[in-house]
């Protein structure tokens, strides 16, 4: 199955579709990660948050798919931010996962009250040029946020991973991503179901004969959003993988994306306690 790929705004390419490993246990990871890239997964995205970056780079290692066929993604977390935290946590986290580089990294919250990420992106900003990471972005930033990184640094993030599903679709922020030419990034991708049973999901599932976290991963293709459902179960992932082959209509498009509801499953990043857990 032909993987739709992404040109970031570095030149950079990224596939369109992933996997997520959040809230999988270290210890079972590698196996999560290594049966996803049999299945054909060529983009894994972790995080320092996750507490699985081990598990993360051992089963990269033992799948035997080269390292230069895999696209990986960490991110910061919140109690490293600042340039020289930031630069001891991705030293971390390069330890962790045993890689030589990193495809992408993201500062994973603005965390605005703490008032750091500048200099935080900054970092990020070195770390590429040293090239230790081959493209930079961020998590959950509005369009404030990225207006001051852009201006006090001149670096535009390549990527920007928000909370994005049909209750949320985001329609505002992908519309600043797009302008500011970053790849929006959809996380929690199906809303923890929260829209399984709308009667037009249901409608549309039935005719094709998927499932509704197939169609809703196919409508975050089909708008041009990069998509990270997570699972560590070998058959729902290979489900989320099998969104290529089928097409959703225009007016099928349009009565999902009339499933708004506004609805956050995860923290507002403008209120969002750096303290906080994930």
């Amino acid at each position: 199955m032909t993987q739709p790929m992404m040109t970031l705004n570095d030149g950079h390419r990224m596939p369109q579709l992933g996997t997520g490993i959040w809230q999988i246990d270290d210890a079972k990871t590698p196996q999560v990660v290594s049966q996803a890239l049999k299945i054909g997964y060529r983009l894994i995205d972790g995080a320092a948050a996750y507490k699985n970056e081990r598990g993360l780079g051992q089963g990269l290692r033992e799948s035997g798919v080269p390292r230069d066929e895999v696209f990986v993604t960490s991110k910061l977390w919140n109690d490293a931010q600042g340039h020289d935290a930031a630069l001891r946590a991705f030293d971390a986290t390069m330890e962790r996962t045993g890689l030589d580089y990193l495809d992408l990294y993201l500062i994973h919250w603005p965390l605005p009250a703490l008032d750091a990420y500048v200099d935080t992106w900054k970092a990020l900003v070195r770390l590429r040029d040293e090239g230790r990471v081959r493209s930079i972005g961020v998590a959950n930033f509005h369009e404030a946020h990225l207006a001051r990184l852009i201006d006090e640094t001149g670096v535009t993030p390549a990527l920007n991973q928000i909370e994005l599903h049909p209750s949320l679709p985001q329609v505002a922020m992908r519309e600043v991503n797009r302008r500011l030419g970053i790849v929006t990034q959809s996380w929690t991708p199906l809303g923890r179901g929260d829209s399984f049973k709308a009667p037009e999901m249901v409608a549309v599932a039935e005719r094709l004969g998927r499932s509704p976290a197939q169609v809703i991963l196919r409508w975050h293709i089909q708008h041009g959003l990069s998509v990270i459902p997570k699972s560590e179960n070998p058959d729902r992932l290979a489900q989320n993988f099998q969104v290529l082959d089928f097409e959703l209509t225009t007016q099928e498009m349009a009565a999902l994306d009339g499933l708004d509801r506004n609805h956050r499953t995860g923290p507002d990043p403008e209120t969002f306690d750096y303290r906080a857990p994930l």
